[in-house]
């Protein structure tokens, strides 16, 4: 038993060792499960798409779920191989609750929620929650784990960055609507729904259903405007160096200095 559970660690966990072209085979299949699932979800939303192929959309749900439910019960399983979840209990715990087992988990839950669910609005939210199945192919991309890797090397300057675009939109919402108030209460009747104009002017999207008409107004408008671009240039600065940064490092291999002669080995 202890020898089987090891050997579906590697496949499902590692894709290292013997057991690597297993692995690399079902993560394959997986991925190609998961994908189906994102068409499935979205070709479901087209009635004519529903009623033609029902029975089938049911079947693969039903299909989907059992080998979902199945991959994720070994995968609490076999954790107890990794270090960080050595434990047989409390290591198994803390891996339910990681990230990665928790979306796993949002993949299934709408489907056995909704066998004991008598409210259809809150089934109908919760399998929203099924497009999760579509975040778990990061686990095996490259492309995604770089996306992730960037985002938590540059997540202070995100933050802050975020903040500055955030106290900038109450700044200019705010005083929009003091500009504005007295000639359209209608629309800047409060700070709070000025700031969906405060959104659309930042962004530059400027849909038109909110906008000002005083000469006043006009002129912060336009100002928030350009503002705005290069406020949200930051966070996008931010994140172009961080992918450079992780591709020039992939690209040049780091040199290895000995700590006692500093020479290079």
């Amino acid at each position: 038993m202890l020898h089987l559970r090891k050997s579906l660690y590697r496949i499902l966990e590692t894709s290292a060792g013997k057991r690597r072209g297993v692995s690399l085979a079902f993560n394959l299949v997986l991925i190609t499960i998961i994908t189906l699932n994102a068409i499935a979800i979205v070709l479901h939303t087209v009635p004519e798409y529903n009623q033609q192929f029902a029975r089938l959309f049911t079947d693969f749900e039903l299909f989907s779920v059992g080998f979902f439910t199945i991959e994720y019960l070994l995968r609490v399983w076999v954790s107890v191989e990794n270090e960080k979840y050595h434990h047989w209990f409390w290591g198994r715990l803390r891996y339910i609750v990681s990230t990665s087992a928790l979306i796993d988990m949002l993949a299934i839950f709408p489907f056995y929620f909704s066998l004991f669910a008598t409210d259809l609005a809150i089934v109908r939210i919760l399998r929203l929650f099924r497009i999760f199945r579509l975040f778990r192919i990061s686990r095996y991309s490259h492309a995604f784990r770089l996306i992730q890797n960037v985002v938590k090397e540059k997540k202070e300057e995100l933050v802050l960055s975020t903040m500055l675009v955030v106290f900038m939109l109450i700044i200019v919402s705010s005083l929009m609507y003091y500009i504005e108030h007295a000639a359209q209460p209608d629309k800047f009747s409060s700070i709070p729904a000025t700031m969906w104009w405060g959104v659309t002017a930042m962004t530059t999207v400027g849909y038109g259903d909110i906008h000002p008409i005083t000469p006043l107004g006009k002129l912060l408008g336009g100002v928030t405007a350009i503002v705005g671009i290069g406020l949200f240039a930051l966070p996008t600065g931010i994140l172009v160096s961080g992918f450079n940064e992780h591709i020039r490092d992939q690209k040049i291999p780091r040199r290895k200095v000995c700590p006692h002669c500093g020479k290079e080995i």
